[in-house]
C-alpha cells in the first residue's frame, strides 16, 4: 500500500459508540467523559476519527445522554466539524449501537454507502493513522468488513481471530468458548472495524437478540457477510495500547500514563529537551516549539504554548498559558496568563486568569497577579498583589506594593503609568492613576490620582510610647529585654558607673 493511498482514505461515515454506562468506575460521571491527557476519553477518540474526514461523524448515546450529548456537542465546536448525535433505544449490544448510527443518518436524509468505520469512546490512545490503515486496506482490497486487530503476548480473555488459509478472517471466537488451539492464537480482536455501509446495512437487518445475552451482537455481521459471499480481512497492530479500553481507574490511570509517556517522548523527538520525563506531564493538547526546554516536576496543560529557547520549571503548572521565546517561568502557578518574550516569573508565582506580561518583564517571587497587563520591561520584583491592573512599560514596581482593587461590592482598576518607580509597601486604592515617571514614597498609600513626575508621599508624625512593653507585657520575655537594654542605656550615661 502507497503512502499516498493511506493519506486519501476518506469513510463515508465514522461511528463513535458512546452509550455505555461504565459501571466499574464507580462514579457519577459517565465513563467516556472521564479525562486524561487534558481531553475527555471521548474527546480523544473523536479526534482520532474526525483526523478521518469522514463525511459524516456518529456519535451513539444512551447512559445520562444530555450530559454526553452536551458534551460531545462542545467538543464538535473544539474539532470544527459538524457531528451527529444518535439515541440508542432499549435494545442492548453493539450490533443495535451501530444500527440506531445509521438510522440517524437515514433519518437525516444522508444515505449510506461507502466505507463506515465503528470505533469506540473508550479508547483514547487509537490514532488517526491507525484509523487511516485500517480504511485504506479495507478500501484497497475490496472488503467486505475489515477487523483492527491486536496481537498480544498475552490474550486471555480476548476473543480470538481465526484465519482462513487466503489469511482472510474466518470467524471470531470467545476466549471461554475457544478451543485449545484456538486459545494460542495471540491475535485478538478490538470490536473496531471498517464496513461496506451497504453490507453493514442488509446484515444488521438480520442480526437477531437471540443469544445468552439477549444481546445484538456487531460480530454477527462478520459471518453474515461471509456468507453472503464478502471477504473479512484484518489489519493488525502490535501496539496494544491504541485499542485499549479503560473500564475502571486503574486502567484509566494506565493509559493516562502511557499516553503522557508518548506525547513527552514526541515533544523530545521534535526539538523540546524535557530534563525528567518521569516528573513532566504534558497534555496532548498543548503546543511546544523546538529549544524548549521543560525542568523536573511541570505540568503543562489544556492550550499552553511554549516558544523557543524558553525555560518552564521546575516545580510549575501551567494551564492555557502562553510563554514567550526566551521567557523563563521558574516554580509558578499559571492560568490563562500570556508570558512575553524574555520574560521572567518566579519563583512561587501564581499568575490568574488575564494577566500580560510584556517583554522583558519581570514577576517575581510570591507574586499574585490576576487581570493585571505588565508593560515591556516593567518589574513586579516580589511579595505583592496586582489584580484589575494596568502597568505601563519600565515602570518598577517595590517590595509589598497591592492594589486594593475590591470595595466589597465592585472591583475596580489601577493604571499606572510608563517609567514609575514605587517604593516599598505603597498601596492603591482603586480606582487610582498614576501619571508617567511618578513616584510614591515608602508606606504610601496612595487614595487619589498622582499627576505625571510627581512624588506621592502619606506622612504622619510617628509617635512613641515610652515604657509601654513593660507596662502592658510584664515578665514577658520582650519586657525583659527592654529592662535590660534601658539598664543598660542609663549606666553608659552615669558618670563613673565602671568605677
Amino acid at each position: 500500500m502507497t503512502e499516498s493511498t493511506v493519506a486519501t482514505a476518506q469513510p463515508s461515515a465514522v461511528i463513535v459508540l458512546a452509550a455505555g454506562a461504565g459501571t466499574r468506575m464507580k462514579s457519577k460521571t459517565p465513563k467516556i467523559l472521564h479525562r486524561i491527557g487534558g481531553r475527555s476519553m471521548i474527546g480523544h477518540a473523536l479526534a482520532a476519527a474526525a483526523g478521518l474526514a469522514p463525511r459524516e461523524l456518529v456519535a451513539v448515546v444512551r447512559h445520562q445522554r444530555d450530559l454526553v450529548a452536551g458534551h460531545i456537542a462542545s467538543l464538535a465546536e473544539e474539532l470544527g466539524t459538524s457531528l451527529h448525535v444518535a439515541d440508542q433505544d432499549e435494545v442492548p449490544g453493539t450490533g443495535r449501537a451501530v444500527q440506531c448510527g445509521l438510522e440517524a443518518l437515514q433519518s437525516a436524509g444522508l444515505p449510506v454507502e461507502g466505507t463506515v468505520v465503528v470505533t469506540y469512546g473508550d479508547v483514547p490512545l487509537l490514532t488517526t493513522e491507525l484509523l487511516r490503515e485500517l480504511v485504506s486496506t479495507h478500501e484497497a482490497e475490496g472488503n467486505a468488513v475489515t477487523v483492527l486487530t491486536a496481537l498480544l503476548e498475552d490474550p486471555t480473555g480476548y476473543g480470538r481471530i481465526l484465519r482462513d488459509e487466503d489469511g482472510s478472517v474466518a470467524g471470531i471466537v470467545e476466549h471461554k468458548d475457544a478451543t485449545e488451539a484456538e486459545r494460542a492464537v495471540n491475535e485478538v480482536n478490538s470490536g473496531i472495524y471498517a464496513f461496506d455501509g451497504a453490507v453493514l446495512v442488509q446484515a444488521l437487518e438480520k442480526v437477531t437478540t437471540d443469544n445468552a445475552q439477549g444481546e445484538m451482537y456487531l460480530t454477527d455481521v462478520l459471518s453474515l457477510a461471509r456468507a453472503a459471499g464478502g471477504r473479512v480481512a484484518a489489519v493488525s497492530t502490535r501496539d496494544q495500547w491504541q485499542v485499549e479500553g479503560a473500564n475502571d481507574r486503574v486502567q484509566l490511570a494506565a493509559l493516562g500514563a502511557e499516553m503522557n509517556r508518548r506525547t513527552v517522548e514526541a515533544h523530545m523527538r521534535a526539538g523540546t529537551t524535557v530534563q525528567d520525563p518521569a516528573t513532566t506531564w504534558i497534555d496532548a493538547t498543548v503546543t511546544l516549539e523546538p529549544d524548549t526546554t521543560i525542568l523536573p516536576n511541570t505540568h503543562l496543560q489544556g492550550a499552553t504554548h511554549v516558544a523557543e529557547d524558553a525555560v518552564v520549571g521546575p516545580d510549575t503548572t501551567l494551564v492555557d498559558t502562553t510563554v514567550g521565546s526566551g521567557a523563563t517561568v521558574t516554580r509558578t502557578q499559571a492560568t490563562g496568563a500570556v508570558i512575553g518574550a524574555g520574560a521572567a516569573v518566579g519563583p512561587f508565582t501564581y499568575l490568574r486568569p488575564g494577566t500580560v506580561l510584556g517583554e522583558q518583564g519581570k514577576i517575581g517571587a510570591f507574586y499574585e497577579t490576576k487581570n493585571a497587563v505588565i508593560g515591556r520591561g516593567s518589574k513586579l520584583s516580589h511579595l505583592g498583589y496586582a489584580g484589575d491592573a494596568e502597568i505601563g512599560e519600565y515602570t518598577n514596581i517595590g517590595c509589598g506594593n497591592i492594589t486594593a482593587n475590591y470595595d466589597g461590592v465592585a472591583k475596580h482598576r489601577t493604571v499606572i503609568g510608563d517609567h514609575v518607580r514605587t517604593s516599598s509597601n505603597t498601596v492603591f486604592i482603586a480606582p487610582v492613576t498614576v501619571g508617567d515617571g511618578a513616584y510614591t514614597g515608602a508606606g504610601a498609600v496612595v487614595r487619589k490620582d498622582v499627576p505625571a513626575g510627581a512624588l506621592a508621599l502619606t506622612v504622619a508624625p510617628q509617635r512613641n510610647t515610652e515604657g509601654w512593653t513593660e507596662q502592658r507585657r510584664p515578665g514577658s520575655p520582650a519586657a525583659e529585654a527592654a529592662a535590660r537594654a534601658r539598664s543598660s542605656a542609663q549606666a553608659a550615661e552615669t558618670p563613673g558607673a565602671d568605677a
